[in-house]
């Protein structure tokens, strides 16, 4: 409900006041407007999510590869990745700032920790966005009828790095419109879907969420599992997007952790509701498990819908696809940001720049379409070379969330107690721990070698494109120094709390 009248102006006026000074205490005066409802901000969230993005995306992989028995580890992801958001919502309840990863890691251990976070959360961001947007090609092609060649495809993927780009221009109310508008659509469009291929097209029973119809031959189950696994992995990620537009929202410290919560509540029952949709309505579930059916999705959504039903469902998937490029978008253009105002980032003064008219950093926003662009464009040269880059996609951000969640454990350890609105209490140290052990499973799960016949190059490709972004990373930073260019506030959480002595500087 808004608020009316003069009375309600004031008080929205209040609140306002009140994020700013809070804001000024931790050293930052911001210049974006707080126009991003708590609607709004869960709609980021969850649209950077993408519950059909992600299920379309792997579904076929993760069924030909362990089975239906795949879609549990939806359901054991999403309780590791609650576990990472209840740390992030205690450290963006005390510190919100905008850019997320980036100055929750430099308040909690200090700048050096917090640059090499920033590097690799950075670059996955990027990478990330190439990669959805690359992944929608061949949707859009379809849907334009058109043959899904490679220059179709980047044409294709070139057109929805642009209209995200051109949304996220619009300022802060139009990205907040546009998050809802996706949400909609997409949270609509999977129940329609999944209502109707669970009562008109079930070829299934529930069983067989219980049988592996011989995924994995000799191998232990658990093996076959793991790797389907990554279904669930590539799934929950994006309710950091909610604080890292923490300067957007009012009264980000209790709204926010609220936010993320629900992007994985909410996020992670469609997910599973989809998946579980298809599953049952997969014809003949040997036939993917063997190889013979490559694309079940397709098959599923065609026999269920027809040819114009499918170029329906079609359109909804492809607002998906651009509302989690849109939400990527926005995420790295305020990580970006949030490193130049610091000055830790080459081109500080570009990327922090500031367009007073749209309340956006213009320079950041370019960044975070530009080098997308030229990934994309880059598979002309060398399809390889997009795969080697792109694997590196959910790894690095995994290892951004944990370098968070590991350098909140050395602050709780050395004394930290988190005191913005939202806290663990006497849980806090056991979560922590929790939320550390499951992202360094899903790091070594990623990371692990599971074609044996490939290149030793190919199979370690994972492992490899995240050793390469890290070595870059330590060898700039050592060389450049980056971290000594900036006197931001860093490494006070430990003593901090609503008594300890604040930043009096803004930036």
């Amino acid at each position: 409900m808004s608020a009316s009248g003069p009375g309600g102006r004031e008080a929205t006026q209040g609140a306002h006041d009140s994020d700013a000074g809070r804001l000024a205490a931790l050293g930052y005066e911001s210049h974006f407007s707080r126009e991003m409802s708590p609607w709004a901000n869960f709609s980021l969230g969850f649209t950077y999510l993408s519950p059909v993005v992600g299920i379309y995306t792997l579904f076929g992989f993760a069924l030909a590869t362990g089975g239906p028995p795949m879609i549990w580890s939806l359901l054991v992801v999403g309780t590791g990745q609650l576990l990472v958001a209840l740390v992030f919502g205690e450290i963006v309840s005390q510190y919100p700032i905008a850019g997320g990863v980036y100055p929750w890691a430099r308040r909690l251990w200090g700048r050096r920790w917090a640059w090499m976070t920033g590097w690799v959360y950075l670059i996955a961001l990027l990478v990330t966005i190439a990669a959805v947007s690359y992944g929608a090609g061949p949707y859009l092609s379809i849907l334009l009828g058109i043959d899904a060649s490679t220059t179709a495809t980047i044409l294709c993927a070139l057109g929805i790095i642009a209209v995200a780009t051109a949304i996220n221009f619009g300022g802060t109310k139009v990205l907040a419109k546009a998050a809802i508008v996706g949400f909609v659509a997409e949270i609509g469009g999977a129940v329609v879907v999944g209502v109707w291929l669970l009562l008109a097209h079930r070829e299934q029973p529930l069983s067989i969420l219980f049988d592996s119809f011989g995924a994995g031959g000799s191998q232990p189950y658990a093996y076959a599992f793991l790797a389907a696994g990554l279904i669930g992995i590539f799934q929950y990620y994006g309710f950091e997007a909610c604080g890292d537009v923490a300067e957007e929202v009012a009264d980000p410290g209790r709204l926010i952790p609220k936010a993320m919560r629900m992007t994985i509540y909410v996020g992670g029952a469609a997910a599973t509701f989809v998946c579980l949709a298809l599953l049952l309505a997969v014809p003949d579930v040997g036939a993917v498990i063997s190889g013979e059916d490559v694309d079940p999705v397709s098959t599923i959504l065609l026999g269920g819908f027809g040819q114009r039903g499918y170029q329906l469902v079609l359109a909804v998937v492809l607002i998906s696809f651009l509302s989690c490029v849109m939400s990527l978008q926005a995420a790295a253009s305020r990580l970006a940001y949030s490193y130049a105002r610091d000055e830790m980032i080459i081109g500080s003064r570009l990327l922090s720049h500031f367009s007073p008219e749209r309340r956006v950093p213009p320079y950041a926003l370019l960044m975070a379409a530009v080098v997308p662009t030229v990934i994309v464009v880059g598979s002309i040269v060398s399809a390889d070379a997009l795969t080697s880059i792109v694997s590196f996609a959910a790894l690095g951000i995994y290892v951004g969330f944990q370098m968070v969640v590991l350098a909140a454990l050395r602050a709780r350890l050395k004394g930290w107690v988190p005191s913005g609105p939202f806290t663990l209490g006497r849980w806090g140290v056991a979560i922590n721990v929790a939320a550390l052990a499951y992202g360094v499973g899903a790091i070594v799960n990623m990371s692990w070698p599971r074609t044996p016949d490939a290149s030793w190059y190919d199979n370690w490709i994972v492992a490899l494109s995240g050793l390469v972004v890290v070595a870059l990373g330590l060898a700039y930073l050592f060389a450049a120094n980056p971290h000594e260019r900036s006197d931001a506030p860093s490494s006070d959480a430990v003593g901090a709390g609503p008594s300890a002595p604040a930043p009096t500087v803004p930036r």
